[in-house]
């Protein structure tokens, strides 16, 4: 629990500049980034689940431990009748601007991927069936326009918040993957801090080029954990063994790679 929530912290967003999507981005300062004494109650998860709820439970977390903002709502569900037509991630109170908040958090894992011609349309989840455009859209279509829906008057009413009062946010963070031939290349737009690691074809997994390293294949909830808190590692040929099985199921697996014993690589392997 702990290795993950210092992955959390470690992140950043995936881009700065509001003019980007035309979104406003939520303001980030005054939350510590230090690391409590964790558990699981903490964060009144399960062992199971699901990546993206559990990323979800440390930004709750993380605005606790904030002296500027306070949760009012989170994770409210809207219903028409007995229908859920959405969620509200946050509705939180900023103490600093004496504002309401309705604040949706994303994290995502994204590819770059050089074959596609629009330059943000690039971006795609490790298995092709997500992207960072499709994700814009969804928020812009769906999930912020949840607000002024009628269905939700009823809870912010509850609340005493008056709806022409709320100002909405984005926090979306995630880890970026670029081709291995960009390493070394910044890429336009988004932010570059969050560029984590390389992404390969399986064919270019060759024992020639990574067989003297040792590896191991993450299960997806620990994808946000840092390489180096693995005490588990595996040979180039029982990982590649793991990795097909993997692929098989056209499913893209995480590979963490440690090169020496302060130096590790992370990448996808892709089945596409």
């Amino acid at each position: 629990m702990r290795n993950e929530y210092l992955g959390f912290l470690s992140s950043f967003p995936l881009w700065e500049e509001e003019s980007l999507f035309e979104i406003p981005l939520f303001d980030f300062e005054g939350i510590s980034t230090i690391p409590p004494q964790l558990d699981e109650e903490k964060f009144g998860l399960h062992e199971n689940e699901v990546l993206g709820k559990r990323i979800e439970s440390f930004f709750d977390f993380y605005i606790k431990k904030s002296e500027r903002y306070r949760t009012l709502v989170k994770n409210k569900q809207v219903f028409d009748n007995t229908v859920t037509i959405g969620e509200l991630d946050f509705i939180l109170f900023d103490q600093k601007e004496n504002s309401v908040l309705h604040v949706e958090f994303v994290y995502k894992f994204y590819l770059y991927n050089c074959l596609v011609k629009n330059e943000l349309n690039r971006w795609v989840g490790p298995n092709m069936n997500d992207t960072l455009i499709n994700k814009i859209e969804k928020l812009k279509n769906k999930q912020f326009p949840l607000l002024y829906k009628d269905e939700t008057r009823e809870i912010l009413d509850n609340l005493g918040i008056r709806r022409d009062s709320i100002q909405q946010k984005i926090a979306f963070m995630g880890c970026l993957f670029v081709p291995l031939s960009m390493q070394n290349l910044k890429v336009p737009y988004l932010n570059n801090n969050c560029i984590v690691g390389f992404w390969l074809k399986s064919e270019s997994f060759v024992k020639e080029v990574y067989g003297a390293f040792q590896f191991f294949i993450p299960i997806k909830k620990d994808w946000i954990v840092n390489p180096k808190n693995c005490n588990d590692w595996l040979t180039y040929k029982k990982a590649r063994q793991q990795i097909e099985i993997v692929l098989s199921k056209k499913r893209s697996p995480l590979v963490w790679m440690k090169i020496s014993k302060t130096k590790y690589q992370r990448f996808f392997i892709v089945w596409w």
